[in-house]
């Protein structure tokens, strides 16, 4: 149970189907509610495991993967503030083992709703019902274009779409591994690395341990 009304201030503000004008659905939520906190590199979830709760993120980050018979790994999405795990509410709708890896990216924050109160309230509370089922069209879609792009589009293609949109949102350098790079686009680290060189011959980026400078935004945008 949630009681602290600073908490249930900040948590409503997170997700807007709290704010609908439905006090009955807000108490049930906040009494049924735990807040926990995890650390990075924490694991969250593992494959085949129970969905025990559903949790909704206030702060942090979560990644979500499939790991291969090989051992490489994909990522499928990660989720952050305001958010929640499409697998793990699907799992809740349909009783069903969890079919991914969830682990902490960033120091995470969450709000926990026991499976059975989750299930409960998709045929009381349409503000969670339309919640949830938005959750999962949403992050479907998602998870549908990392197929395509896989299945579908050149590694180096795919590689500098993701150099460029990184780039966006970081202040100069990208700091990222070549094995981390590896894991989101779902290829191998050698592959990257060899990719990262061509790109770096060409002056296009400069590359350091864990970190790429990119000098040719043009050159990049010439490889989609």
């Amino acid at each position: 149970m949630i009681t602290d009304s600073q908490q249930i201030d900040r948590i409503t503000d997170c997700f807007g189907f709290l704010r609908r004008k439905d006090p009955t659905f807000k108490r049930h939520f906040f009494q049924a509610a735990s807040v926990v906190h995890l650390d990075k590199p924490q694991s969250i979830c593992h494959e085949g495991m129970s969905c025990t709760h559903l949790a909704l993120v206030i702060s942090g980050t979560a990644r979500i993967y499939k790991l291969g018979e090989s051992g490489r790994e994909i990522t499928l999405y990660r989720i952050g503030r305001g958010e929640s795990c499409i697998l793990t509410a699907s799992c809740i709708i349909s009783n069903t083992p969890f079919p991914a890896i969830a682990v902490c990216e960033e120091a995470l924050e969450a709000v926990l709703i026991p499976t059975a109160e989750a299930q409960n309230w998709m045929s009381r509370f349409p503000a969670w019902q339309e919640y949830l089922f938005g959750l999962v069209s949403e992050r479907l879609a998602e998870v549908i274009t990392v197929v395509e792009e896989i299945a579908f589009r050149r590694v180096d293609h795919r590689l500098a779409a993701y150099l460029l949109k990184r780039a966006e949102t970081s202040d100069g350098a990208i700091k990222a591994t070549h094995q981390e790079i590896a894991s989101d686009l779902g290829t191998s680290r050698e592959v990257i690395s060899r990719i990262l060189k061509d790109f770096e011959s060409r002056q296009a980026i400069s590359v350091s341990r864990g970190s790429i400078d990119l000098l040719d935004i043009q050159a990049l945008s010439d490889q989609l």
